[in-house]
């Protein structure tokens, strides 16, 4: 029996809410990865509480209660200022769509609860007084820097075939190796992956990599064969294990994830915007990776684009920079090529077409957003001072060349 010294404040704060259960003759636990980090000495996130009272014993203790899953035995318990989702102690059974279960029974046994997590590292209990409840070894497991599943990897996979994607995930994340078993059922179930939503896929693989050892994580994704049913990646093996030569760990953000990717995978301008619908990305993002992989094409050119810079945006330059570095190459250039730009915004033009007008060098139409874009890239290109009469002068003499 292990016994934490010290718990988490937000355990602490949670405490009374277990105290309570208890003293209604039930019991109640914390449960889930907030335990595993709380072992790991991690910062926790959510606090889960796992319960042997059923859901309508738990709105009579508590006078403030909220029905978010009742119908799966989850019930948010308000005090204080704090809000706890409660779960009743179930199992599950049927899962014909390989991730929501068709049954779901209550049950009075931790034990049982336990049994239907996913790996071991995750389905530790703990108690208000500070003792872990270790039902299957995950003790052994985290000193030992191990992903196992519960049980029988082929049916924790085939109950939720995205724990699969979640155990790469914790390879990067936790920079833990997969152990034998649970790696070959992984392999063996790889194709169960298509019957997951695109986003929750989508969730796991850029948590992956923006993991602390992605390359990790990486590798074994395509050891098993997972990335042949994430959208765009079926047969792409080799363009992945040729990513996984490069530092995957200086990756500081989803830009940058996609944007390396695209970029390993040659694809550009509407070819990004293909595949990354087909991931169900935002379109913002999209805008991103679009403007950064542009960026990252002047490896391919000897000079520097200006207008490229511009167009991107600073956070743009900086993801293409850093992409660039992790591939192996000093552009830090294009920065402080973007530094010295005149203007860093349409706005920034110091003369406008309502300007252009009252000075009467030219009358509205077409023609004045052509002068316009014009002067915009004479002062980008540093050809012009960005000052009106300077302009002023430009213009009409596009004015008349036009």
């Amino acid at each position: 029996m292990v016994q934490l010294e010290k718990m988490p404040q937000e355990f602490e704060e949670a405490r009374n809410v277990l105290q309570q259960i208890e003293e209604a003759g039930y019991e109640a636990y914390f449960v889930g990865g907030s335990v595993r980090d709380t072992l790991l000495g991690k910062p926790i996130h959510d606090v889960d509480i796992a319960t042997s009272a059923y859901p309508a014993e738990i709105k009579q203790i508590f006078k403030r209660t909220v029905d978010t899953g009742i119908e799966h035995g989850t019930v948010m318990v308000l005090t204080g200022e704090h809000s706890y989702e409660i779960t009743t102690f179930r199992t599950e059974s049927g899962y014909q769509d390989f991730r929501r279960p068709d049954q779901v029974t209550f049950v009075r046994s931790l034990k049982e609860d336990l049994m239907r997590r996913d790996f071991t590292i995750n389905a530790f209990a703990l108690r208000e007084d500070r003792t872990v409840i270790d039902v299957f070894d995950g003790l052994t497991d985290l000193k030992q820097q191990k992903i196992r599943a519960v049980g029988d990897p082929k049916a924790r996979f085939h109950e939720d075939a995205l724990r699969m994607m979640r155990g790469v995930r914790f390879a990067s994340q936790l920079d833990f190796v997969i152990e034998p078993q649970t790696l070959a059922a992984i392999k063996m179930n790889s194709s169960l992956l298509a019957k997951i939503s695109v986003e929750r896929t989508l969730v796991e693989f850029q948590k992956m990599m923006l993991g602390t050892n992605p390359n990790r994580g990486l590798a074994d994704m395509v050891a098993t064969r997972l990335h042949e049913y994430c959208p765009g990646l079926a047969g792409k093996g080799a363009v992945l294990q040729e990513l996984l030569a490069y530092p995957l760990s200086q990756l500081e953000n989803e830009t940058q994830v996609w944007a390396l990717l695209a970029w390993m995978l040659q694809l550009r301008g509407a070819q990004i915007n293909r595949f990354l619908k087909q991931w169900k990305t935002s379109n913002e993002l999209i805008r991103h990776v679009t403007a950064t992989v542009r960026v990252l094409s002047m490896l391919d050119s000897t000079g520097v684009d200006r207008i490229i810079l511009f167009e991107a945006g600073a956070n743009n330059v900086a993801n293409a920079v850093r992409v660039a570095k992790i591939l192996g190459h000093d552009a830090q250039g294009w920065l402080d090529t973007y530094q010295t730009l005149q203007i860093k915004s349409p706005k920034e033009l110091a003369v406008t077409g309502k300007d252009l007008i009252a000075n009467q060098i030219i009358t509205p139409g077409p023609q004045m957003g052509r002068i316009l874009n014009s002067l915009k890239a004479m002062v980008i290109n540093d050809q012009l001072p960005n000052q009106p009469e300077a302009l002023f002068t430009a213009a009409r003499k596009l004015g008349k060349d036009d």
